[in-house]
């Protein structure tokens, strides 16, 4: 049996750890990427959530991620392969379905890019559905607790429900 799926109370420290984990990023990786944003339930504040960091990188190209891997080793990323997101390169610090952080490469300002940051950018302007979702990890979480890859499915209608209305207010304005 996996790792149990739980939500912990939104923690101050996801956010210090992002930026000790930005500036080791940047050093190896300098010059080379973009940007580096803090995605994911741990980049909101106030959001209950996995303890997993989840960090995005901006790239002009995918095909330059190849140039990543062996640096990325060094600090402790291991390069896992999804053939079902072939727009996204994924590194993960720490154990299968296990991990620590979770380090997601697209290109920068492509759809992947954009909509993740609408995503954590609608949660943290809107303290209700910030408690409507934070709610819905917790039942999830309960219903789901051995098995991650049906939590995540589960949540996938709500985020995919909220990217719409974040495009449509963004659009309004």
């Amino acid at each position: 049996m996996g790792k149990p799926v739980i939500i912990e109370d939104y923690n101050p420290d996801w956010s210090r750890e992002f930026k000790r984990e930005k500036e080791k990023l940047l050093k190896i990786l300098d010059g080379k990427i973009i940007s580096i944003e803090h995605i994911g339930s741990t980049s909101v504040k106030g959001l209950g959530a996995k303890p997993i960091l989840d960090i995005m990188v901006g790239v002009n190209n995918l095909e330059e991620v190849d140039g990543f891997i062996e640096p990325l080793k060094r600090i402790g990323y291991e390069f896992v392969s999804h053939k079902d997101f072939p727009e996204r390169r994924f590194f993960r610090r720490g154990q299968w379905r296990a991990g620590t952080h979770h380090l997601h490469i697209y290109q920068f300002k492509s759809e992947h890019w954009n909509n993740n940051i609408l995503f954590r950018d609608f949660l943290s302007t809107y303290p209700d559905v910030l408690k409507q979702y934070h709610q819905l990890k917790k039942e999830l979480a309960e219903k789901y607790r051995y098995d991650r890859v049906a939590y995540t499915q589960a949540k996938e209608p709500f985020i995919q429900d909220l990217i719409k209305k974040a495009k449509q207010e963004r659009k309004n304005k």
